[in-house]
């Protein structure tokens, strides 16, 4: 077995790491090196786009430190027609399909419902309603595709609310409204609904934006599912309130149906996006906006609302160099050199400058704010070292032969970056595989682990500092321990994992076999598994052209790439055929990278004088011989050391480990590279240089 050294995993590891949803081979793009550097940046914050990308709520709540406004985004010019405090929450949602549950004046029913609800996958929202009879709440959920899909969501929520209903019965509701007239206030508005609703209606007030900018406010009457719903509704209404004019509701017109949401346990405006190309403008001047879903961060620039398949859109539109700042914060930590801030910030500018160019890939947006774009946390990542190095780099992009170069980076590479023939199959020629000894910073400090067989057979990981070693060794020359407080948790992996059971315990006086020492698994290198049979059939199930074998009795690496990264393997012979080779990592539950080699623990391989090999299975008995002669032992009871005095434990099953290096495709810049670069006095210059191949940097 390897003697591998492992770094610790620490909470940003991860970042940086580019989903290989990427196009296989388009990284460049057409552009003049002089051309003007994007002004603005629209990232996605909430959007359904199916398998490319999927963050989904049912409303957002924002707020901001200044006054604000919502208004509408068109094609003449954004416009603010409702103004709130600073201070003053307001949440967002869409006028699209929907179920409503239920309408109680009873609160404590409402909340009990809600709470139902939302622990479910439908997305419950509680509105409050003034009527003649008092307070009343109505509970809903959404929102969904088309009218089928809230059909069924009604059914779900009859058997999940049941208990609340006293007689009701949930029902799809959509985006199709009468009009009673309008008017020239909301308060005014709010008076027509009033009267409306006393009659036994649905109604509401809503702002409507006319062709030539200006607003009008009108009363809304129900929210229908079709036109047939919404026929038979405008003969009620007519039959009951024979004085009003009524006409269906223009749904080419953007407009905010105002309600009040009590969802979150206190009154706030809500208003609801309708339209069928609404889309809907919130900003703050002098201020950023605060999303309550998103972890209550704050953003700079504005938010857009829409409605993409049936789901709220919510994208940031932000000043392009201010998007930045966030972004190498978010990426790498802002403690590192300048010129690894630096480094990232030119390669984070010419990744985000290419996606966009590129304008499809996300709709409504140029990138998302996950790392299958870049990581985008707003102003909580910004700090004054990560403001400096984007200033200081402003507008720097990276070029190859006159093109932008879409700069994909990774964690660390693990010593080694990838070529693209490792990744996607395919690739431009600015990137190769190079040496990125700067990796190794990643273990800096970090803690050795004594990887240990315990009385019982079982193994597992204790940290250093919590061993002490008894200056006993077996028969076979392996060194003992004990350890020096009570309940030491023996883990499965070398590192601290908070959702993972330990494998045992162990108090002082109690000795386990040490068989070899490791660092912390983390970016630099990694141990994963041990995973059965069970365990990798069910990761593979979906992401391979051909099944995989009911039963993984042997697991096996083909064919390996320029850098040694894994491009090709096999079970029980079988070659398991992924789309491109990075997939491999998801396919293998979420492998750190593809440079790793593979450890079966129910067998071991023996080499011979004449240099021949022999693999021999742990369930069967082995023959050893020794200075008292042959013997037989159980195989698995064996326990193997290699030339370099690392032990291994066998046993009578078919687990796999993996063992590797580097954390994330490893194409370009690696993230921890470039720290280790920056450590030895390299300028960003330098480093850009390194990671991607004869390319230029330009401030366009």
């Amino acid at each position: 077995m390897r003697n591998v050294t492992i770094p610790k995993v620490v909470s940003w590891c991860s970042k940086g790491l580019l989903a290989a949803l990427l196009v296989a081979g388009a990284l460049q793009v057409p552009g003049e090196a002089a051309a003007k550097t994007a002004e603005h940046i629209r990232v996605g914050l909430y959007m359904d786009l199916g398998s490319t990308y999927k963050a989904t709520t049912g409303a957002v709540t924002i707020s901001s430190g200044k006054a604000w406004t919502a208004g509408f985004n068109a094609a003449a010019g954004q416009t603010s027609l409702i103004t709130l405090a600073a201070g003053e929450e307001a949440r967002f949602s869409i006028d699209g399909f929907r179920v409503k549950v239920l309408e109680t004046k009873d609160l404590s029913a409402a909340t009990a419902a809600y709470k139902k609800l939302a622990a479910t996958a439908d997305k419950p929202i509680l509105f409050a309603v003034q009527s003649a009879g008092g307070q009343v709440y109505q509970l809903y959920t959404g929102y969904y595709a088309n009218e089928q899909t809230a059909v069924s969501a009604a059914a779900r929520a009859a058997k999940t609310a049941a208990a609340y209903l006293n007689g009701q019965t949930p029902a799809a509701k959509g985006a199709k409204h009468l009009t009673a007239g309008t008017y020239a206030s909301e308060s005014e508005a709010a008076a027509a609904v009033s009267t409306i609703k006393a009659a036994g209606f649905d109604a509401m007030a809503a702002l409507v934006q006319t062709p030539d900018g200006g607003s009008r406010y009108e009363a809304w009457i129900g929210e229908e599912a079709n036109d047939k719903q919404l026929a038979a509704l405008s003969s009620s209404v007519s039959a009951a309130l024979p004085q009003l004019k009524l006409s269906n509701a223009d749904s080419s017109l953007p407009a905010f149906i105002i309600r009040e949401d009590v969802s979150l346990g206190q009154a706030v405006k809500h208003l609801q996006l309708s339209g069928s190309e609404a889309k809907g403008w919130i900003e703050s001047a002098g201020s950023e906006l605060k999303v309550k879903e998103k972890s209550n961060r704050s953003y700079r620039g504005a938010m857009e609302i829409s409605s993409l398949n049936g789901q709220l859109a919510l994208v940031n539109d932000v000043p392009f160099e201010q998007y930045l700042y966030s972004v190498v914060g978010g990426e790498v930590p802002a403690s590192w050199p300048a010129e690894a801030l630096k480094a990232q910030a030119v390669a984070g500018r010419s990744y985000a400058e290419y996606q966009i160019s590129q304008g499809s890939k996300f709709k409504i947006a140029d990138v998302v704010d996950t790392t299958l774009s870049q990581v985008y946390n707003g102003t909580s990542s910004e700090s004054e070292n990560v403001i400096k190095a984007v200033d200081d780099t402003q507008g720097e992009v990276i070029l190859k032969d006159g093109k932008v170069v879409e700069a994909v980076f990774s964690s660390n590479a693990g010593g080694v970056t990838a070529d693209p023939s490792e990744v996607w199959n395919s690739g431009g020629d600015a990137f190769a595989s190079v040496p990125s000894e700067g990796d190794e910073a990643a273990i800096k400090g970090q803690k050795m682990w004594y990887h240990i067989l315990l009385s019982s057979g079982k193994s597992g990981f204790v940290r250093e500092d919590n061993v002490k070693e008894t200056e006993t060794v077996t028969e076979g020359g392996l060194a003992q321990m004990t350890v020096t407080a009570k309940d030491t948790n023996v883990r499965p992996l070398p590192l601290i994992q908070s959702d993972a059971s330990p494998v045992a315990k162990m108090n002082p006086g109690d000795t386990a076999v040490v068989l070899e020492k490791v660092t912390e698994s983390g970016p630099y290198s990694w141990i994963r598994g041990p995973y059965t049979s069970a365990d990798l059939v069910k990761s593979l199930k979906g992401k391979t052209a051909t099944p995989v074998p009911s039963t993984i009795t042997t697991l096996e690496v083909t064919k390996r790439g320029p850098s040694g990264r894994v491009t090709e393997m096999k079970a029980n012979g079988q070659i398991i055929d992924v789309k491109y080779p990075d997939l491999l990592r998801s396919a293998f539950n979420g492998l750190p990278s593809t440079l790793f080699d593979i450890v079966q623990t129910g067998s071991y391989t023996v080499l011979g004088a004449n240099g021949t090999t022999l693999n021999i299975s742990g369930s069967a008995d082995t023959t050893v011989l020794s200075a008292s002669g042959q013997s037989t032992v159980k195989g698995g009871e064996t326990v193997v050391m290699n030339g370099d005095l690392n032990a291994r434990s066998t046993d009578a099953g078919s687990s796999f480990w993996f063992v590797g290096k580097g954390y994330g495709h490893g194409l370009g810049l690696s993230q921890w590279g470039a720290k280790g670069m920056a450590d030895e006095g390299y300028g960003y210059q330098d480093i850009l240089k390194h990671y991607y191949q004869n390319v230029t940097i330009v401030k366009e």
